[in-house]
């Protein structure tokens, strides 16, 4: 049996990367996920896979940050499957980003407004969202693990994307703050800071980089996968229950 039988999860950001491999984990494990995202193709690519692995998933495809999208999310964890245990926030935008609203990952005075505020709803305010209505359900539960994935950029300076870096700042402390609050509750909130991850968010600052070059700034010589950061997500979830505001830096000894 899975470490996740009977358990309830929604995975943002589930269309790709981390999320995905995130989703695809939970139902090996056992549990029933809601697969959040917005393209509903990857959405459904990432639904086949997990079902291939014995699991029980459903596909929302809603956008984590607005207030409307979170709610559908909820409610469809509700109507399929009864409540919600798990929640993981790891929808986000990064270095893709640039490519399609260059702009985005600059240095802050050469990020127009509108794109800080796009970054930040994406980044930041989807945390919010999805925490302020995945909470009054997880009460109901008894209890409930929270992981929201930051960035190792959110704990020291960056040369560049700026608002990247404040908005995942701000989901560290505010994975502190929901610590302390609800941790009463048995509502545990602990935060996945990755590294370098082989995802398409960091094609582009990965394309042409050589061992020799990895290895200078990355200890390990490589950048992570997916599915090493959906086994640090599985952990904290299931293994780590005394760790709550917990920081996990999972970036093979770059910060070190």
């Amino acid at each position: 049996m899975g470490s996740l039988v009977d358990k309830v999860a929604i995975v943002t950001g589930a269309g790709t990367g981390i999320g995905r491999a995130t989703a695809v984990r939970f139902a090996a494990e056992g549990a029933r996920v809601v697969a959040m995202g917005r393209t509903e193709a990857t959405l459904e690519q990432t639904r086949e896979l997990a079902m291939s692995r014995g699991g029980e998933v459903i596909g929302v495809t809603e956008d984590a940050g607005s207030e409307e999208g979170a709610e559908r999310a909820v409610l469809a964890a509700l109507d399929a499957f009864g409540g919600v245990d798990i929640l993981v926030n790891n929808a986000g935008v990064g270095w893709a980003y640039e490519q399609v609203k260059p702009g985005s990952m600059a240095p802050l005075a050469d990020t127009p407004s509108e794109l800080w505020r796009d970054v930040m709803r994406i980044n930041l305010d989807s945390v919010y969202y999805m925490c302020h209505r995945a909470i009054p359900e997880m009460r109901k539960r008894g209890g409930g693990a929270i992981v929201n994935v930051a960035s190792t950029g959110g704990l020291r300076g960056m040369g560049d994307a700026h608002a990247y870096s404040a908005a995942k700042a701000g989901m560290v402390n505010l994975t502190r703050s929901l610590a302390r609050t609800y941790g009463v509750e048995n509502i545990r909130s602990n935060c996945l800071a990755p590294g370098l991850t082989d995802t398409a968010m960091v094609a582009s600052r990965m394309a042409g980089a050589t061992e020799q070059a990895l290895r200078q700034t990355i200890p390990l010589g490589r950048a992570g996968s997916p599915e090493e950061m959906a086994a640090a997500i599985v952990f904290l979830v299931t293994e780590a229950t005394y760790c709550n505001g917990a920081i996990l830096v999972a970036d093979g000894g770059s910060s070190a």
